[in-house]
């Protein structure tokens, strides 16, 4: 998260960014276990874009006049979608609470998907090679509700210790039974 400014301005992105604390249940004692952020790895496209426009408008001075109007196009183009998939994933959050799991998520329409941990029946933990290699992998979950919204996590970044963050909140949380032999917490 990015700091405010010397004057005490919020800068673009924060003003972005969405308030998770507001939706929070905080009268009722719930607290952020993790806040998950997209893995890097989303931003490679979007950067790929940029320096193809940048490309294309190094073209646009070596070209004909009559002809310099087509890559400008192109890589104005292209470097709108890049903003356009940066934010989308910049503004995509999970949140993992003491209480509950939700995502919020959207550009221009903002969405937000709720499961509170008593529904959460299973996490699959999917990890590709290259996710493997470079930290990330996607959670799937399945509630008893099926909400759609909150089905398939992905890019989650360092996937199992998240997956194990969210198995400690569950357990203590008291909504799956314990192991025989525990003792419970105090």
């Amino acid at each position: 998260m990015a700091s405010i400014t010397a004057g005490g301005r919020r800068t673009l992105l924060q003003r972005l960014e969405p308030d998770i604390g507001r939706h929070l249940l905080r009268d009722e004692g719930e607290d952020i276990v993790d806040e998950v952020e997209k893995h890097w790895i989303v931003y490679v496209r979007p950067f790929a874009e940029i320096l193809l426009a940048a490309v294309l408008l190094g073209m646009v001075a070596v070209l004909p006049t009559n002809l310099g109007w087509v890559p400008f196009l192109v890589a104005v183009g292209l470097l709108l979608h890049a903003v356009w998939l940066a934010l989308k994933q910049f503004l995509d959050r999970f949140v993992v609470t003491n209480m509950r799991v939700f995502r919020i998520h959207g550009v221009v329409n903002r969405k937000m998907a709720t499961v509170p941990l008593a529904r959460i029946l299973d996490i699959t933990v999917v990890k590709p090679l290259p996710g493997r290699l470079l930290g990330y992998g996607h959670f799937v979950f399945e509630s008893a509700a099926q909400e759609q919204g909150l089905r398939e996590i992905r890019f989650v970044g360092r996937p199992d210790q998240r997956d194990l963050a969210i198995q400690r909140v569950i357990q203590r949380s008291g909504v799956r039974g314990r192991v025989p032999g525990q003792v419970p917490p105090v």
